[in-house]
Protein backbone atom coordinates (compact mmCIF):
# COMPACT_ATOMS: atom_id res chain seq x y z
CA UNK A 1 0.00 0.00 0.00
CA UNK A 2 1.27 3.22 -1.24
CA UNK A 3 0.31 6.24 1.76
CA UNK A 4 -0.59 9.31 0.48
CA UNK A 5 1.81 11.81 2.22
CA UNK A 6 1.16 15.34 1.26
CA UNK A 7 -2.55 14.55 -0.01
CA UNK A 8 -4.92 17.09 2.28
CA UNK A 9 -8.28 16.17 2.51
CA UNK A 10 -11.82 17.78 3.83
CA UNK A 11 -11.62 17.04 7.32
CA UNK A 12 -14.20 18.75 9.08
CA UNK A 13 -13.26 21.49 12.01
CA UNK A 14 -12.43 20.09 15.81
CA UNK A 15 -14.98 20.52 18.07
CA UNK A 16 -12.44 22.23 20.29
CA UNK A 17 -8.79 23.47 20.21
CA UNK A 18 -7.64 21.07 22.74
CA UNK A 19 -6.57 17.97 20.48
CA UNK A 20 -3.52 19.09 19.64
CA UNK A 21 -2.54 18.98 23.46
CA UNK A 22 -4.78 15.93 24.20
CA UNK A 23 -2.82 14.48 21.85
CA UNK A 24 1.00 15.81 22.80
CA UNK A 25 0.51 14.73 26.04
CA UNK A 26 -0.36 11.13 25.47
CA UNK A 27 2.74 11.56 22.79
CA UNK A 28 4.93 12.19 25.69
CA UNK A 29 3.29 9.14 27.99
CA UNK A 30 4.28 6.30 24.87
CA UNK A 31 7.38 7.69 23.00
CA UNK A 32 9.83 9.46 25.90
CA UNK A 33 11.08 5.70 26.79
CA UNK A 34 12.90 5.41 30.03
CA UNK A 35 16.38 3.71 29.55
CA UNK A 36 14.76 0.78 31.32
CA UNK A 37 11.91 0.34 28.97
CA UNK A 38 14.92 0.46 26.34
CA UNK A 39 16.97 -1.57 28.03
CA UNK A 40 13.62 -3.87 27.97
CA UNK A 41 13.23 -3.69 24.68
CA UNK A 42 16.33 -5.20 23.18
CA UNK A 43 16.22 -8.02 25.69
CA UNK A 44 13.07 -9.27 24.45
CA UNK A 45 14.56 -8.87 20.97
CA UNK A 46 17.58 -10.77 22.14
CA UNK A 47 15.37 -13.24 23.32
CA UNK A 48 13.67 -13.92 20.05
CA UNK A 49 16.50 -14.27 17.88
CA UNK A 50 17.48 -17.02 20.81
CA UNK A 51 14.76 -19.07 20.50
CA UNK A 52 14.20 -18.94 16.48
CA UNK A 53 18.01 -20.53 16.16
CA UNK A 54 17.37 -22.95 18.53
CA UNK A 55 14.20 -24.54 17.05
CA UNK A 56 16.83 -25.12 13.78
CA UNK A 57 19.68 -26.27 15.72
CA UNK A 58 20.58 -30.13 13.89
CA UNK A 59 21.26 -33.36 15.26
CA UNK A 60 24.79 -34.08 16.13
CA UNK A 61 25.59 -30.46 17.18
CA UNK A 62 26.91 -31.87 20.30
CA UNK A 63 29.62 -33.76 18.29
CA UNK A 64 30.27 -31.10 16.16
CA UNK A 65 30.54 -28.45 19.06
CA UNK A 66 33.17 -30.75 20.84
CA UNK A 67 35.20 -30.73 17.39
CA UNK A 68 35.18 -27.02 17.72
CA UNK A 69 32.24 -25.83 14.68
CA UNK A 70 31.51 -22.35 16.13
CA UNK A 71 28.31 -22.62 14.55
CA UNK A 72 27.57 -25.82 16.22
CA UNK A 73 29.12 -24.38 19.53
CA UNK A 74 26.78 -21.47 18.95
CA UNK A 75 23.39 -24.05 18.45
CA UNK A 76 24.49 -25.75 21.45
CA UNK A 77 25.10 -22.13 23.67
CA UNK A 78 20.94 -21.55 22.62
CA UNK A 79 19.90 -25.21 23.70
CA UNK A 80 21.29 -24.30 27.12
CA UNK A 81 19.96 -20.93 27.04
CA UNK A 82 16.43 -22.12 26.03
CA UNK A 83 16.28 -25.63 27.51
CA UNK A 84 15.87 -26.87 23.80
CA UNK A 85 16.90 -30.99 23.55
CA UNK A 86 18.81 -30.11 26.99
CA UNK A 87 18.28 -29.06 30.82
CA UNK A 88 18.24 -25.34 30.65
CA UNK A 89 21.51 -24.11 31.75
CA UNK A 90 22.74 -20.71 31.68
CA UNK A 91 26.24 -21.41 33.21
CA UNK A 92 26.67 -24.22 29.88
CA UNK A 93 24.85 -21.82 27.61
CA UNK A 94 27.66 -18.81 28.47
CA UNK A 95 30.82 -21.80 28.14
CA UNK A 96 29.65 -22.26 24.72
CA UNK A 97 28.65 -18.81 23.23
CA UNK A 98 32.52 -18.23 24.79
CA UNK A 99 34.19 -20.97 22.83
CA UNK A 100 32.34 -19.56 19.66
CA UNK A 101 32.78 -15.74 20.42
CA UNK A 102 36.40 -16.05 20.50
CA UNK A 103 36.14 -17.82 17.09
CA UNK A 104 34.52 -14.23 15.84
CA UNK A 105 31.56 -15.96 15.18
CA UNK A 106 29.45 -12.72 15.25
CA UNK A 107 25.63 -13.86 16.86
CA UNK A 108 27.73 -15.81 19.56
CA UNK A 109 29.78 -12.38 20.29
CA UNK A 110 26.10 -11.00 20.68
CA UNK A 111 24.79 -13.58 22.88
CA UNK A 112 27.39 -13.29 25.12
CA UNK A 113 27.12 -9.79 25.56
CA UNK A 114 23.66 -10.04 26.17
CA UNK A 115 24.50 -12.68 29.13
CA UNK A 116 26.75 -10.02 30.34
CA UNK A 117 24.02 -7.65 30.41
CA UNK A 118 21.43 -9.04 32.15
CA UNK A 119 23.86 -11.13 34.60
CA UNK A 120 22.65 -14.78 33.05
CA UNK A 121 25.19 -17.63 33.55
CA UNK A 122 28.03 -15.38 34.54
CA UNK A 123 28.33 -11.40 36.78
CA UNK A 124 26.27 -8.76 35.50
CA UNK A 125 28.81 -6.90 33.54
CA UNK A 126 28.28 -4.02 31.40
CA UNK A 127 31.96 -3.32 30.17
CA UNK A 128 32.24 -6.79 29.11
CA UNK A 129 29.06 -6.64 27.51
CA UNK A 130 29.98 -3.46 25.46
CA UNK A 131 33.00 -5.51 24.62
CA UNK A 132 31.09 -8.12 23.36
CA UNK A 133 28.28 -6.25 21.91
CA UNK A 134 30.87 -4.21 20.02
CA UNK A 135 32.76 -7.26 18.41
CA UNK A 136 29.42 -7.93 17.02
CA UNK A 137 28.36 -4.94 15.94
CA UNK A 138 31.51 -4.07 14.04
CA UNK A 139 30.63 -7.44 12.10
CA UNK A 140 26.96 -5.86 11.47
CA UNK A 141 24.51 -7.78 13.94
CA UNK A 142 21.90 -4.90 14.07
CA UNK A 143 20.61 -5.34 17.45
CA UNK A 144 23.87 -5.08 18.76
CA UNK A 145 24.29 -1.94 17.19
CA UNK A 146 21.84 -0.72 18.97
CA UNK A 147 22.09 -1.98 22.08
CA UNK A 148 25.72 -0.14 22.05
CA UNK A 149 24.16 3.03 20.96
CA UNK A 150 21.40 2.64 23.71
CA UNK A 151 24.50 1.68 26.00
CA UNK A 152 26.50 4.73 24.96
CA UNK A 153 23.16 7.27 25.45
CA UNK A 154 23.23 5.97 29.40
CA UNK A 155 26.78 5.43 30.16
CA UNK A 156 26.17 2.00 30.95
CA UNK A 157 30.01 0.29 30.54
CA UNK A 158 30.71 2.87 28.36
CA UNK A 159 31.64 6.71 28.73
CA UNK A 160 28.00 8.58 27.89
CA UNK A 161 28.57 9.80 24.28
CA UNK A 162 25.38 11.06 22.74
CA UNK A 163 27.00 11.28 19.48
CA UNK A 164 27.86 7.62 19.24
CA UNK A 165 24.93 6.49 20.70
CA UNK A 166 22.73 8.33 18.08
CA UNK A 167 25.86 6.31 15.09
CA UNK A 168 25.07 3.22 16.58
CA UNK A 169 21.11 3.31 16.46
CA UNK A 170 21.55 5.06 13.22
CA UNK A 171 23.61 2.18 11.78
CA UNK A 172 21.07 -0.64 13.35
CA UNK A 173 18.44 1.63 11.86
CA UNK A 174 20.07 1.46 8.55
CA UNK A 175 19.68 -2.22 8.18
CA UNK A 176 15.95 -2.14 8.98
CA UNK A 177 15.56 -2.46 12.94
CA UNK A 178 12.39 -1.14 13.90
CA UNK A 179 13.50 -0.60 17.16
CA UNK A 180 16.38 1.02 16.37
CA UNK A 181 14.32 3.31 13.41
CA UNK A 182 11.53 4.26 16.16
CA UNK A 183 14.61 5.60 18.74
CA UNK A 184 16.11 7.72 15.55
CA UNK A 185 12.35 9.52 15.18
CA UNK A 186 12.16 10.05 19.00
CA UNK A 187 15.62 11.33 18.98
CA UNK A 188 15.12 13.57 16.21
CA UNK A 189 11.60 14.39 17.96
CA UNK A 190 12.99 15.73 20.97
CA UNK A 191 16.24 16.62 19.71
CA UNK A 192 18.24 14.21 21.68
CA UNK A 193 21.83 14.00 20.67
CA UNK A 194 20.54 15.23 16.99
CA UNK A 195 19.33 18.73 15.55
CA UNK A 196 15.41 18.84 16.38
CA UNK A 197 14.09 18.04 12.50
CA UNK A 198 10.18 17.14 12.26
CA UNK A 199 10.64 15.32 8.98
CA UNK A 200 13.76 12.99 9.78
CA UNK A 201 11.30 12.06 12.77
CA UNK A 202 8.21 11.33 10.70
CA UNK A 203 10.45 9.46 8.10
CA UNK A 204 12.33 7.07 10.70
CA UNK A 205 8.69 6.81 12.45
CA UNK A 206 7.32 5.78 9.38
CA UNK A 207 9.95 3.62 8.53
CA UNK A 208 9.22 1.69 11.92
CA UNK A 209 5.47 1.95 11.35
CA UNK A 210 5.72 -0.02 8.18
CA UNK A 211 7.62 -2.71 10.01
CA UNK A 212 4.75 -3.31 12.38
CA UNK A 213 6.18 -1.66 15.30
CA UNK A 214 2.89 -0.66 17.42
CA UNK A 215 4.81 2.94 19.09
CA UNK A 216 5.97 4.49 16.09
CA UNK A 217 2.18 3.56 14.38
CA UNK A 218 0.92 5.67 17.15
CA UNK A 219 3.41 8.63 17.03
CA UNK A 220 2.16 8.60 12.53
CA UNK A 221 -1.08 8.52 14.23
CA UNK A 222 -0.81 11.69 16.29
CA UNK A 223 0.99 13.54 13.85
CA UNK A 224 -1.42 12.99 11.41
CA UNK A 225 -3.81 14.00 13.81
CA UNK A 226 -2.25 17.41 14.61
CA UNK A 227 -0.65 18.14 11.52
CA UNK A 228 3.01 17.83 12.63
CA UNK A 229 5.69 17.30 9.98
CA UNK A 230 2.97 16.31 7.76
CA UNK A 231 -0.56 17.57 6.43
CA UNK A 232 -3.61 17.27 8.94
CA UNK A 233 -5.01 14.09 8.08
CA UNK A 234 -7.62 12.27 10.32
CA UNK A 235 -8.68 9.32 8.12
CA UNK A 236 -4.60 8.66 7.81
CA UNK A 237 -4.53 9.29 12.07
CA UNK A 238 -7.28 6.77 12.79
CA UNK A 239 -5.76 4.33 10.28
CA UNK A 240 -2.29 4.01 12.32
CA UNK A 241 -4.10 4.14 15.27
CA UNK A 242 -6.25 1.02 14.81
CA UNK A 243 -2.96 -0.67 13.54
CA UNK A 244 -1.18 0.03 16.96
CA UNK A 245 -4.93 -1.14 18.70
CA UNK A 246 -4.52 -4.33 16.84
CA UNK A 247 -1.46 -5.42 18.19
CA UNK A 248 -1.61 -4.07 22.08
CA UNK A 249 -2.71 -5.39 25.21
CA UNK A 250 -3.55 -4.03 28.54
CA UNK A 251 -3.61 -0.72 29.45
CA UNK A 252 -1.41 0.13 26.23
CA UNK A 253 -4.05 -0.93 24.33
CA UNK A 254 -6.73 1.19 26.07
CA UNK A 255 -4.69 4.26 25.76
CA UNK A 256 -4.91 3.56 21.79
CA UNK A 257 -8.50 2.92 21.68
CA UNK A 258 -9.02 6.14 23.61
CA UNK A 259 -6.79 8.09 20.90
CA UNK A 260 -8.32 6.50 18.30
CA UNK A 261 -11.94 7.35 18.85
CA UNK A 262 -11.08 10.51 19.80
CA UNK A 263 -9.77 11.08 16.21
CA UNK A 264 -13.01 8.93 14.82
CA UNK A 265 -15.20 11.53 17.72
CA UNK A 266 -14.14 14.50 14.57
CA UNK A 267 -14.55 11.89 11.41
CA UNK A 268 -17.54 11.53 8.99
CA UNK A 269 -18.93 7.63 8.46
CA UNK A 270 -17.32 8.04 5.41
CA UNK A 271 -14.11 8.77 6.79
CA UNK A 272 -14.17 6.25 9.27
CA UNK A 273 -14.90 3.52 6.99
CA UNK A 274 -12.02 4.70 4.30
CA UNK A 275 -9.88 4.34 7.37
CA UNK A 276 -10.82 1.07 8.58
CA UNK A 277 -10.21 0.14 4.91
CA UNK A 278 -6.72 1.36 5.17
CA UNK A 279 -5.88 -0.62 7.95
CA UNK A 280 -7.30 -3.73 6.47
CA UNK A 281 -5.01 -3.32 3.23
CA UNK A 282 -1.91 -2.68 5.52
CA UNK A 283 -2.79 -5.95 7.31
CA UNK A 284 -3.16 -7.59 4.18
CA UNK A 285 0.32 -6.60 2.76
CA UNK A 286 2.36 -7.17 6.17
CA UNK A 287 1.04 -10.69 7.36
CA UNK A 288 2.18 -10.70 11.19
CA UNK A 289 4.90 -13.46 12.17
CA UNK A 290 2.23 -16.61 14.33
Amino acid sequence: MTLRTGVMRNNPPPANGRIGVRHHIALSQETRMTHATRFAAVAVLVALVLLNVSCEAPLGTRARAEAGDADAQFSLGVMYRTGRGVPQDDAEAVRWFRLAADQGLANAQHNLGFMYHNGEGVPQDDAEAARWYRLAADQGIAVAQFTLGIMYDTGAGVPQDYAEAVRWCRLAADQGLDVAQFDLGRRYETGEGVPQDDAEAMRWYRLAAEHGHALAQVNLGVRYENGRGVPQDYIEAHMWFNLAVAQSSGEDRGRRVRNRDLVAAEMTAEQIAEAQRLAREWDEAHPREP
